[in-house]
């Protein structure tokens, strides 16, 4: 098949055009580089520079390429961002990817498969629970309603014009390759702190001080093997959590991680971040499971992620 990979420069969606690639697919990688890096992209694949927001540059795309699939990955995926810049969020995360799922409709292209959110679409789950596909949505950040609206828009062009998608709800997805710069992704961060000697600082739950956020961490292996499923039609229609199962603390993250590299090192005490949930885990999907068996335990994980970071220290 054909695939467009849209943000297929970032953490995630250069896994996945490796993975596409390996299967003996074509992949064409749309991307901005405003987050991702040209050095992610696959050199098998096709790479065209260029912002979602611009929609006669995605039509274009799509009128001189016949894709088969579109696997759209690429958003502006920072909650922190989004509540200090919700307009750019909206613009991105909506407006840019009704300009592909458009584009998608009007060229006939056959499946659409989403990167959403599960670690912030379902507002906080109280302790001792896990959030289902079918716990209802509350979104409290601007990247939260953004993915939400765009999973509306999606049922909307199914119903009114019968474009098959499926929606992965990912859990914090950590992994090789993910920035270590931006305000998203707390175990780059922690990894190449730590691997640096630097210090680190837990940003706090509720209190200065406390253990910090809970965050269902799935590694981005496991998320690559969901969207290979989506994009062979295997999970089509459906809505499917991509997580552990597993609650895992801001500081305990930061011990797994010291534990990894072998290091100990200061931590700075932060406050609550605007727009953090408290506690965010997932209701692992059976049937994905039934196809890909249960997700990488966070120790092996941790381990493979510290190991490539440190590498590059």
């Amino acid at each position: 098949m054909k695939i467009l990979v849209t943000g297929g420069a970032g953490f995630i969606g250069s896994h996945v055009a490796d993975a596409l690639l390996e299967e003996g697919h074509s992949v064409v990688v749309l991307d901005d580089l405003s987050s991702g890096r040209a050095e992610n992209v696959p050199e098998k694949a096709l790479f065209l520079e260029g912002d979602l927001r611009d929609a006669a540059l995605v039509d274009r795309a799509f009128a001189e390429h016949d894709f088969d699939v579109v696997c759209h990955q690429g958003a502006q995926t920072s909650v922190s961002v989004s509540t200090r810049e919700p307009v750019r969020d909206a613009e991105i995360n909506v407006i840019g990817g009704l300009n592909v799922l458009e584009a998608a409709r009007a060229h006939g292209v056959a499946r659409f498969v989403f990167a959403s959110t599960g670690g912030a679409i379902y507002g906080d789950i109280p302790e001792g629970q896990r959030a289902g596909e079918g716990w209802p949505p509350q979104p409290i950040s601007p990247y939260a309603c953004s993915k939400l609206a765009f999973e509306r828009y999606l049922a909307a062009y199914h119903h009114e014009h019968g474009t098959p998608s499926t929606i992965l709800r990912y859990a914090n997805v950590y992994g090789p390759r993910q920035d270590p710069h931006g305000e998203a992704g707390v175990v780059a961060i922690f990894c190449q702190r730590l691997a640096s000697g630097e210090k680190i600082r837990i940003n706090a739950m509720r209190e200065v001080g406390d253990a910090g956020c809970v965050r269902d961490y799935v590694y981005v292996a496991d998320v690559v093997k969901a969207n290979l499923l989506a994009i062979q039609g295997k999970l089509e229609g459906k809505v499917i959590n991509v997580g552990s199962g597993e609650g895992t603390s801001t500081l305990q993250l930061a011990e797994r991680i010291e534990a990894a590299l072998g290091v100990k090192t200061d931590k700075e005490w932060g406050t609550r971040r605007a727009g953090d949930l408290e506690r965010s885990v997932l209701e692992p999907n059976d049937e994905l499971q039934r196809h890909t068996g249960p997700a990488t335990p966070i120790a092996d994980g941790i381990r493979e992620t510290a190991r490539w970071f440190a590498g590059r220290a």
